[in-house]
């Protein structure tokens, strides 16, 4: 078996640059890159028996030339069955992923591990992000374990404090910026890319360490692939790294067919379920996105061709749920199953409810939410306001 092999490959083009090049986009055509991993061994379901808990169990699939891995332990996160759930909603089966179990409360920090790793093994002395929130929190904590200087973006007045909270914790420097995370991802992508290692998920390795979660299902599930992944959709990246990570397990003959995904994103920030309701070749413009769910209140995705892609070609869809079906379902979730997430995490609850309402969706299926993250990075007292404290 031939030694794993490593390169940058634009998603449209097709040009390719070495996998140790600092390179965010295609030079030729200006489209983003995917990080390539090519040979080596591939690991089996009873191989992976004893490994670590964390995403490093899948060390075939993960690069092998870092000259430091820059972990905290994140991945591995539980899958929760939700049986009352499933039956009031009106789905065969439902799960919860737990991904605010990860170490600074996100899925965040799949990224974060290999992002920062490859920073550490190509000399970078400093990282940056712009950030909605869990980015921010995140960077900070993997650049502090990596003792590497942290700049964080964020849109002012426009970011949960508890993540903001977790930033200044973890020493970044804070800049915040006037306008949207949109506004704040220009500017860093302007301004910061010669001076500092940028970890966005424009940055192809951070989508390396997400896809892991898609492995993590195929182990949780016994090997089976028959459900329908769900996840909120912000700037579109997490949803691309699950179906890289399920495209893999197919290339490698892991599994014979892969989960439908379904994108959803709040109403107020919804420029991917425009384009494919419309039937649009690129995405709208969405100049003023809002919604209660922080971390996707983004206009302009910068990975909707990946996200796209994915939805497509994985046979799924996407739906935009309002705020208010948002704090319902986090009610929902949080009472009938003892689960809690900040509310971008419960907006998955809320798409299944709508896509089986709308019969896309239905009684023979199974499917997998993904809490994104945990529920004390988000305290705001709209989100419980339907439970007032009496007074005695």
């Amino acid at each position: 078996m031939r030694p794993q092999e490593y390169l940058l490959a634009c998603i449209s083009c097709g040009e390719t640059y070495p996998y140790n090049e600092i390179v965010y986009r295609c030079r030729r055509c200006g489209d983003l890159l995917e990080a390539r991993i090519e040979g080596g061994e591939v690991f089996r379901l009873d191989s992976l028996q004893g490994r670590v808990h964390s995403i490093w169990r899948y060390r075939e699939l993960l690069p092998s030339f870092f000259t430091r891995i820059v972990s905290l332990g994140e991945g591995y996160t539980k899958l929760l069955k939700a049986e009352r759930l499933a039956e009031l909603i009106g789905v065969r089966e439902l799960y919860v992923k737990l991904e605010g179990l990860n170490p600074t409360g996100s899925f965040k920090d799949r990224g974060m591990s290999v992002g920062v790793s490859m920073a550490c093994t190509l000399g970078a002395r400093s990282v940056v992000c712009a950030s909605t929130g869990n980015t921010s929190a995140s960077l900070a904590a993997y650049a502090a374990r990596a003792g590497l200087e942290c700049r964080v973006y964020v849109p002012e007045g426009k970011i949960a404090l508890g993540k903001l909270f977790q930033a200044r914790m973890f020493g970044a420097r804070i800049h915040q910026v006037a306008g949207s995370f949109d506004d704040a991802l220009k500017l860093v992508m302007e301004k910061s890319g010669g001076e500092a290692y940028i970890l966005n998920s424009v940055n192809p390795w951070r989508i390396e360490g997400q896809k892991t979660a898609a492995f993590e299902l195929w182990e949780q599930m016994g090997g089976e692939t028959d459900y329908v992944v769900v996840l909120p959709v912000g700037n579109s990246g997490n949803i691309s790294a699950y179906w890289k990570g399920f495209r893999e397990l197919l290339n490698h003959g892991l599994i014979d067919s892969a989960p439908r995904l379904v994108g959803v994103q709040a109403a107020g920030a919804s420029p991917i379920v425009e384009m494919l309701s419309r039937g649009l070749d690129r995405l709208p413009d969405w100049p003023n996105p809002d919604t209660i769910a922080t971390a996707i209140r983004i206009g302009r995705p910068i990975n909707w061709k990946k996200g796209v892609r994915a939805i497509k070609e994985s046979g799924g869809t996407a739906v935009r749920v309002s705020d208010e079906e948002i704090l319902q379902a986090l009610r929902l979730l949080a009472t009938t199953e003892g689960i809690a997430t900040e509310p971008a995490g419960a907006a998955p609850i809320a798409g299944v409810k709508r896509l089986v309402d709308e019969g896309w969706l239905g009684r023979e299926d199974k499917v997998i939410c993904i809490a994104t993250g945990n529920m004390l990075k988000d305290t705001s007292e709209v989100l419980v306001a339907w439970n007032q404290p009496q007074k005695h």
